[in-house]
């Protein structure tokens, strides 16, 4: 492996293979390579999507991305998705997820463990920034909720609910009763949170989640997802603006170009060995941040220079 790199600017991108910091640079395209003995558990091929498809007011948000992101048993993998606003990133989830109008795709294929997406489903959960928690209803009944839906019986989805409140470090005794508006907004999170991991999805989706959070909270949800993921060994893309964050919670993070959003680069991270507070302080976390805020600034200079 080559030796890493110390620090490095936007108009000196690594090439695979390359090292910087705590992050190795990997083609941005799948390679050819043998067919896996499973399925991937997600794969793009050329996708594009467009809006207003052939009219005057046709704006094409991600243009011919490929990627794969393998089935590792007993782990999942933590992928994490930057680029300049507007590029595509949440189109990219909503893909995955089957939500129109980003679905479907205009050309090119998502496949989830081999089968084309044609609609949401139970196997994968969705988290947005948005606090989206039913507001008549209480901590307890929203956790449950995808259980009720489900028809497990009401003893049983109130103990997996409770089991779940705890996991994500509410109070089952003090927090179950409450309804949404006496919650904080990292409370609301940890709800929305647990309502999504209790049903155990295959795959779980982020759009922004912690972005309306202050910066401590942030933090602590960034070490509680970290521990919870490893628990249920699902498949997660996220998602976020915060580069640091990214870097800290991903096995591989994506950057994507400017829109149309195309799959410029992707680094293959370390895992985070200590808590969000202690790894941003680490000089090796800080060169990988740096290079990879560094092209993201290039593209939006190069984006608004069109």
């Amino acid at each position: 492996m080559n030796a890493p790199h110390a620090a490095a600017t936007a108009t000196t991108p690594l090439t695979p293979g390359e090292t910087v910091g705590m992050g190795r640079i990997l083609p941005a395209s799948p390679l050819a390579q043998p067919k896996p003995d499973r399925p991937h558990v997600v794969e793009f091929t050329d996708v594009t999507k467009t809006y207003n498809a052939g009219r005057a007011n046709a704006f094409t948000a991600i243009r011919d991305v490929s990627f794969t992101v393998e089935d590792v048993h007993g782990k999942g993998e933590f992928v994490c998705v930057l680029g300049p606003s507007g590029c595509g990133k949440s189109t990219v989830l909503r893909l995955i997820a089957g939500l129109p109008p980003q679905h479907p795709a205009t050309s090119g294929e998502v496949l989830l463990l081999g089968n084309s997406v044609t609609r949401p489903g139970a196997d994968r959960g969705m988290v947005f920034q948005d606090y989206t928690s039913f507001d008549n209803r209480t901590v307890l009944d929203n956790v449950a909720f995808g259980l009720e839906c489900q028809g497990v019986p009401r003893r049983e989805r109130y103990e997996l609910a409770r089991e779940w409140i705890a996991h994500v470090g509410l109070n089952t005794k003090t927090d179950a009763g409450k309804y949404p508006h006496e919650l904080s907004g990292g409370m609301r999170q940890r709800v929305a949170i647990a309502r999504t991991l209790i049903l155990r999805p295959r795959i779980i989706l982020m759009d922004e989640p912690f972005g309306a959070l202050d910066p401590q909270t942030r933090m602590n949800m960034q070490d509680l997802l970290i521990t919870l993921w490893r628990e249920v060994e699902a498949t997660v893309f996220f998602v976020t603006h915060s580069i640091e964050e990214a870097v800290f919670l991903g096995d591989r993070v994506y950057i994507f170009s400017a829109a149309p959003g195309t799959l410029l680069e992707q680094l293959r991270i370390e895992p985070a060995d200590r808590p969000a507070q202690l790894m941003q302080r680490e000089p090796r976390f800080v060169d990988t941040v740096c290079y990879i805020r560094d092209r993201i600034a290039q593209l939006e200079v190069e984006a608004g220079g069109r």
